[in-house]
């Protein structure tokens, strides 16, 4: 299948994972980490897009950035071969450092900037490597923190005004989200639309008025109303509307239940919308969305009926 190129345009906002060929370490020492950095200030400076949040791990790498003429392509382009050259010259190796193609998430920026900033900002937490986020060096963590920027690499006041317009308040209300506040899972990190894009049916359409190639799996705008949806999960899937209302924890219940968020959502309804029909709290919602092959099979098989049904109807 061929890769689907990627959507850039000024303004865009991604989170860029970059990972070591087949997992191999990338950084071995604080002389790597530190001209990882230095190459990263330096293209930041060169092509002037807006760097928001990294981490350096020992075999990859997260960025938060916003593009500004100059496409995400080139900027990476720019930056892995410098990084490359370097690695390859210091440990005397040759060939690639790094996998072969960076993954980057085109995401809607009001809606996701403080979760993906959280997430990538806690990756040492997960992997178990610190107990403490300040004692990992290799993050912009601390630039949050007023610590450590250096050479002004990330910029923070964007993101510390969403919390206040006084900066020590706003660094402190950082601290308290990254401790207390809500996160994102890995899957929901990681949920695309088309592989490459990150959020609603509106940002979908923002992203359309500026760029002009195909995108797949959209949502379909409320299409189908609650009830149809529901009428289609009773018919094929023989679970009532009424049982999916109560509060049992039957196996085949609790599949449609998730079966039917997740057709909801591709149908462009919110968490809540879907909570309200189900007559459930919103926070089941997010349980009922959270990744599972099996509910996603389903879910797919179910689209695809329903669209077909819908093509014959409209051919009659």
């Amino acid at each position: 299948m061929p890769r689907k190129p990627r959507i850039e345009y000024p303004g865009a906002f991604y989170h860029v994972i970059v990972r070591g060929n087949q997992r191999q370490r990338i950084f071995k020492d604080a002389a790597d980490y530190q001209k990882y950095l230095l190459t990263l200030t330096v293209y930041r400076n060169r092509y002037q897009f807006h760097l928001y949040a990294y981490i350096l791990m020992g075999n990859h790498v997260h960025l938060l950035l916003e593009t500004g003429d100059i496409p995400l392509s080139k900027i990476l382009q720019g930056i892995s071969q410098t990084y490359t050259l370097y690695f390859n010259r210091r440990y005397r190796t040759v060939g690639h450092l790094f996998q072969g193609r960076y993954k980057a998430i085109l995401c809607d920026r009001e809606t996701y900037l403080l979760g993906l900033l959280k997430y990538i900002h806690q990756n040492p937490l997960r992997a178990k490597i610190v107990v403490d986020l300040r004692e990992y060096t290799w993050s912009s963590h601390h630039a949050y923190e007023g610590r450590n920027n250096p050479l002004g690499l990330v910029e923070t006041d964007q993101v510390l005004r969403l919390f206040t317009e006084n900066k020590r308040r706003a660094r402190d209300q950082y601290r308290d989200f990254m401790k207390f506040g809500e996160r994102l899972s890995k899957g929901q990190v990681y949920a695309t639309i088309d592989q490459r894009l990150q959020g609603d049916e509106e940002f979908v359409d923002r992203v359309l008025k500026q760029y002009d190639g195909p995108i797949e799996g959209r949502k379909r705008k409320k299409e189908l109303t609650l009830p149809a949806l529901a009428s289609v999960i009773e018919d094929r899937l023989e679970v009532s509307l009424a049982d999916m209302r109560k509060a049992s924890k039957h196996k085949s219940v609790s599949h449609a239940r998730k079966v039917f968020a997740h057709v909801a959502r591709e149908y462009g309804y919110r968490g809540k919308e879907i909570a309200d029909y189900l007559e459930k709290v919103p926070v089941s919602i997010t349980m009922y969305l959270r990744p599972d092959e099996n509910v996603r099979k389903t879910a797919a098989a179910l689209l695809k009926h329903v669209d077909r049904v819908k093509n014959i109807n409209n051919e009659v």
